[in-house]
């Protein structure tokens, strides 16, 4: 009897691409995502200005690690968070809170900042990690954006590699943005080194966004009822 030798199995590059496709649309949608005003691009643009482009680089990991994690949460259990209201209405509430004492804190440490608030202002991926878990608005990003993606079939996580090429582009596209984002404040804080007001303002912005977040949530709550 004669034994038919087994040929090489042909190589699958649907997967491949695949995997590269999720990690660009995930990219995009995180760069461009991250363009609102928000607790935490409004404090690379604070580093910027005040030139400390070392940590803006420690801040932005931190934020990309949180960012990987909330995005796997989206993935993995869109359909159990989305089915609870209450629990995207506090996402809202929670945001406005943050935004609001963050906001006062940094228009007060500008011009006096107190040894504790320097000494989280110095520091890099721990602080990078404490605002990507304070920013409640990147799970509803992301179950909205899943959401879609998997609604035009544009995207697949059938396996790990497809998953984490998702998550990897969502990562790097916050880490991408945070970093330009301070580059860019550097730049513009050399024309204004001796003035104190441009660096209260983006503690201004995010006292003004959580105040109108605050009061969104408001207005849904009671017209809810």
């Amino acid at each position: 009897m004669v034994e038919l030798k087994r040929g090489k199995q042909p190589v699958n590059h649907w997967n491949d691409m695949t995997a590269i496709t999720n990690f660009l649309l995930s990219f995009f949608f995180s760069f461009s995502g991250s363009l609102t005003p928000g607790t935490i691009n409004m404090t690379a643009v604070q580093l910027g200005l005040e030139r400390k482009t070392k940590i803006i680089w420690r801040l932005a990991l931190g934020a990309a690690v949180m960012e990987y994690v909330y995005a796997f949460l989206a993935v993995k259990f869109e359909s159990i968070i989305t089915s609870s209201p209450v629990v995207v209405k506090n996402f809202h509430l929670l945001a406005a809170i943050v935004m609001i004492l963050l906001g006062i804190l940094n228009i007060r440490s500008a011009s006096n900042p107190s040894p504790l608030f320097q000494k989280f202002n110095d520091s890099g991926f721990r602080r990078g990690l404490i605002l990507g878990i304070f920013n409640p608005l990147a799970m509803p990003y992301w179950i909205a954006i899943t959401a879609y993606l998997r609604s035009q079939h544009w995207v697949d996580f059938s396996t790990p590699l497809k998953l984490h090429s998702f998550l990897f582009g969502v990562s790097a596209g916050v880490f991408t943005l945070l970093n330009l984002v301070g580059f860019f404040s550097g730049k513009v804080i050399v024309l204004f080194q001796h003035n104190t007001f441009i660096k209260k303002i983006p503690g201004i912005i995010l006292l003004l966004f959580g105040l109108y977040a605050l009061a969104r949530y408001i207005i849904l709550l009671y017209s809810g009822n």
